[in-house]
């Protein structure tokens, strides 16, 4: 009599195994797309508080001579304009320091801080 076939799979059998492999890299393929659309998003915001900074910075300065209070009213009238609600304003003698927070659209914040004033030691 002879033995019968067992029904026990065989190991070496690699039917299916190639959804399995794509099923992964799908997800790594989204798992890296995703990563790189929040770095992106974290790049433009990182860019876009400097810039607010930088240039409510520079209008501060421009309008110290009329006071803190107008300087940084005109500093938050600047960002306003590029549609940023959360600036700090500090006159510090005569530097303004601006700092400006940015929302990252998937989460998170960016910030960036910049000073305007006359140059020191600047020589004629």
């Amino acid at each position: 009599m002879r033995p019968k076939p067992s029904r026990r799979p065989n190991r070496r059998d690699d039917r299916g195994s190639a959804t399995l492999v794509a099923a992964w890299m799908v997800v790594v393929l989204l798992t890296a797309t995703g990563a790189g659309a929040y770095l992106g998003s974290a790049v433009v915001a990182r860019h876009r508080a400097q810039a607010v900074a930088d240039l409510a910075a520079l209008a501060a300065a421009a309008r110290l001579s009329s006071g803190g209070a107008a300087a940084c009213a005109v500093a938050a009238g600047v960002a306003r304009r590029m549609r940023v609600d959360d600036i700090r304003c500090v006159v510090d003698g005569l530097d303004v320091v601006i700092t400006a927070r940015v929302a990252v659209a998937f989460g998170g914040a960016a910030r960036a801080a910049a000073r305007a004033g006359p140059a020191t030691g600047a020589s004629d």
